[in-house]
């Protein structure tokens, strides 16, 4: 997720487990917690862009790196802290779940989080949530500046808005849980009426929204994709086929950087060439406003033959040839309304 997002959750985190004992600076070390192991993100001043792909949600967003870093947070909190009342088994159990809510929530959406790192470099995503989705971060977001200008005194009030920030946001995760599982549920069987083959599947939420999905099928030489909102009301659903087009990347294929973009990707890729230099498409993050245009160029588009020009491989798609028109023809889509 991202950066706010951990911010304002961590804080209301924090402020119900010690506000009581430590007043606002809870909620102060909640969103430090919450955004640790975004630390990786310093990688990227040495790395190169495809293995800083991988570096990042990488081993600081692991298990073990919660196991070592969280017992000697405590340790230092308990220390600043003195005299106070609060145990270390308290410290311990506070910035463990901070942390452990932050690589979580972050397996929601579609990067992948290595949480087994650095036993196994397996990436998980459940891809319930966008990366960035207003409707999720709101609810803490509106709880963590009342907080701010609230009083420690009135410390009811004080538990009904982190209840409110809380239990919002998961009940807005409950619901993508729930969105997505009746929309894959659809899917899938219009495939099969409509006689679509895959070996694998994949879904995922269109930007800042859980009702209109991005779904890939894959079988053995491309992918079907197409777009599905819980709200649309046919039987059948039109897909564009994508060829992978691996042989493009003979030239390549013995580069270390082409090994880790496969990698990353999960195996959902395709290659083509812009201008005469081959392009990776990592088609996990979806297309330009495809859900507009279903022959759109792809959010994650990585120039092979010029690593320089990729520094910001995901972000220069993820919202290019928004406008206002763009926005709402999303706002249609998501409803049922088919271009």
């Amino acid at each position: 997720m991202d950066s706010l997002t951990h911010i304002v959750l961590g804080a209301c985190i924090g402020e119900a487990f010690a506000e009581k004992q430590v007043g606002k600076k809870a909620m102060f070390w909640g969103a430090l917690m919450q955004s640790l192991p975004d630390i990786d993100f310093v990688a990227g001043f040495w790395l190169n862009p495809a293995n800083d792909l991988l570096a990042h949600r990488g081993f600081t967003h692991s298990f073990l790196f919660i196991l070592i870093v969280t017992p000697l947070m405590a340790l230092v909190a308990e220390r600043i802290h003195r005299p106070h009342d609060i145990s270390l088994k308290k410290w311990l159990l506070f910035f463990g779940v901070e942390m452990l809510v932050h690589v979580l929530l972050d397996g929601m959406n579609v990067y992948g989080t290595g949480w087994l790192e650095p036993f196994s470099h397996h990436r998980f995503s459940f891809d319930y949530l966008f990366v960035a989705d207003p409707l999720f971060t709101i609810w803490p977001a509106i709880a963590f500046l009342a907080l701010l200008l609230m009083s420690t005194k009135n410390r009811a009030a004080r538990l009904r808005w982190v209840k409110f920030g809380l239990i919002l946001s998961g009940l807005y995760l409950a619901f993508g849980v729930l969105s997505k599982t009746i929309t894959d549920n659809r899917v899938k069987k219009m495939a099969a009426r409509q006689g679509v083959g895959y070996t694998r599947y994949f879904s995922t939420p269109t930007p800042l929204n859980n009702v209109l999905w991005y779904v890939i099928l894959e079988d053995s030489t491309g992918y079907h994709l197409g777009y599905r909102s819980l709200f649309d009301s046919d039987t059948s659903m039109v897909f564009t086929y994508f060829p992978r087009n691996r042989e493009l990347l003979k030239p390549m294929e013995e580069e270390e950087d082409t090994h880790r973009l496969i990698r990353f990707s999960q195996g959902y890729y395709t290659v083509d060439k812009h201008d005469s230099t081959l392009v990776f498409n990592d088609l996990r993050f979806g297309q330009m406003i495809g859900w507009n245009n279903p022959q759109a160029g792809f959010v994650f588009h990585y120039y092979l033959q010029n690593p320089a020009d990729n520094a910001l491989v995901i972000q220069r798609g993820r919202f290019s040839n928004w406008n206002k028109e763009a926005v709402l023809g999303l706002l249609r889509r998501m409803r049922g309304n088919k271009p």
